[in-house]
């Protein structure tokens, strides 16, 4: 075999592939939760930096401009 190959067949990656992903159900499951993971994370971050770059401008910071509040009435 050549030096890449050697590489990449090398005792020490195939150990350490097969101590923590001995299973596919654990391959497939440790795949959705760092995409779950993953997707959540970034929402969270982007939807931080849109309210950041657009503080001011969005409805939920003009609303109290607009919205009239009622006055209730005490008899």
């Amino acid at each position: 075999m050549s030096g890449f190959a050697n590489a990449i067949y090398s005792h020490e990656s195939f150990a350490t592939y097969s101590t923590f992903i001995r299973k596919n159900t654990v391959l497939l499951t440790t795949a959705f939760a760092g995409a779950f993971a993953f997707e959540l994370a970034f929402d969270i971050g982007s939807n931080k930096i849109w309210d950041s770059w657009n503080q001011g401008r969005q409805w939920k910071d003009i609303k109290h401009r607009y919205m009239v509040k009622e006055e209730e009435d005490d008899e």
